[in-house]
């Protein structure tokens, strides 16, 4: 089952080409296309590990078929990540909370 699993993988740390653009570490397809089945509006639950960060979040779509995970300014800074270094992620799916009940 997937969430037993721990995924882990190396990315250069990437920005959107727009003003105040996430940066993020695209997941690579191997991992991202087989956890599709438990996408919910298209956003995979995971708990995401980079460094000594932990946070719940999701793997977005990217739109081409492929998922990203954005990595927040207070997770950059703790972590000194700057955009074009290589970033060590690791991440185990969870199940999504309902947010009407």
């Amino acid at each position: 089952m997937p969430s037993a699993t721990t995924y882990s993988f190396s990315a250069r740390l990437q920005r959107f080409e727009r003003e105040k653009g996430w940066h993020y570490v695209a997941v690579p397809t191997e991992i991202g296309k087989p956890l599709e089945p438990l996408a919910d509006r298209g956003l995979i639950a995971v708990t995401v590990k980079v460094g000594a960060s932990v946070w719940p979040t999701s793997l977005l779509p990217m739109g081409d078929g492929t998922h990203f995970i954005a990595l927040s300014a207070k997770v950059r800074a703790r972590e000194s990540l700057s955009f074009g270094d290589v970033v060590e992620v690791s991440f185990r799916t969870r199940a999504r909370t309902s947010r009407n009940g």
